[in-house]
């Protein structure tokens, strides 16, 4: 049997947060649609999804009430704004994993002289020698656990926006392109899927297999939910996603090329 590390297993723990995170956000999309005013009750109504709402209206009647130019080009703004927070944590992801292929060794060597050694008194000393290795070479293993953190920063925004685009019925009663706002499209929605599943294809470049293998389930269940949803909204959600899947798409490419993570497994073998 395999003998996990202390950061392996929180490495894995911080992935299913954050799954479940993106489960609950897209679970929750057929939340109230009551429509949004500046009576709605709740800090978070008023402070987030209303003030999304006001700019959403300004910015369409800037634009004589053209409602998906408006969707498209906040959607756009809110990530860029963003997209420092994402960058950060990208960087701090290469520079510990860096740090981990140095210790690698180390840690492989105390793991074999456990292995196959399961009760509970080996394990604790198994661990307690990990945790000396980290200390050596100044790793916090707990902040692997950090990199849910900017996705806690972005989701209040994130939803917020979300559910003023849900809540604001202007909208609805507007067209952009071919479609209307306010009704399903299977175009869109199947652009909106394609777009997610490339996104999801992108973030894996540069991944070793064992790391593509945890993060296929979830990679994948984003553009599905979103389909299924998607068929049975209005069309402004999936011109959301659609948007902001390609700006991630762009984000990730730029910082694969900025902290050179396409290498990994991709080196070839030495002899």
């Amino acid at each position: 049997m395999e003998t996990k590390s202390v950061f392996t297993t929180l490495k894995k723990y911080s992935f299913i947060i954050f799954g479940l995170l993106v489960i609950a956000l897209l679970a929750g999309c057929q939340g109230t649609a009551e429509p949004i005013n500046a009576d709605s009750s709740g800090w978070f109504d008023h402070y987030f999804v209303y003030t999304f709402s006001v700019l959403i209206k300004g910015l369409a009647g800037f634009f004589s009430d053209n409602y998906g130019l408006s969707i498209i080009l906040l959607t756009l703004f809110i990530r860029l704004a963003l997209m420092p927070i994402m960058l950060k944590q990208i960087k701090n992801n290469v520079a510990m994993k860096e740090k981990m292929n140095v210790l690698k060794p180390e840690m492989d060597a105390i793991q074999e002289k456990y292995n196959n050694k399961q009760d509970a008194e080996t394990q604790k000393k198994m661990q307690s020698e990990l945790m000396q290795l980290y200390g050596k070479h100044e790793i916090n293993p707990l902040a692997s656990l950090g990199g849910c953190l900017p996705m806690l920063i972005q989701f209040p925004i994130l939803i917020g926006f979300y559910y003023a685009i849900l809540r604001t019925p202007e909208i609805s009663s507007h067209s952009f392109l071919w479609f209307n706002l306010g009704q399903s499209d299977i175009i869109l929605t199947l652009l909106a899927v394609v777009i997610y599943f490339i996104q999801f294809k992108v973030s894996l470049i540069g991944m070793d297999s064992k790391m593509k293998s945890q993060m296929t389930f979830m990679g994948l269940l984003s553009p599905i939910m979103i389909g299924v949803i998607s068929l049975n909204a209005p069309a402004v959600l999936p011109l959301y996603w659609a948007v902001g899947g390609i700006f991630m798409i762009v984000q990730q490419l730029i910082a694969k090329k900025m902290y050179n993570t396409y290498k990994n497994n991709e080196k070839p073998a030495e002899a």
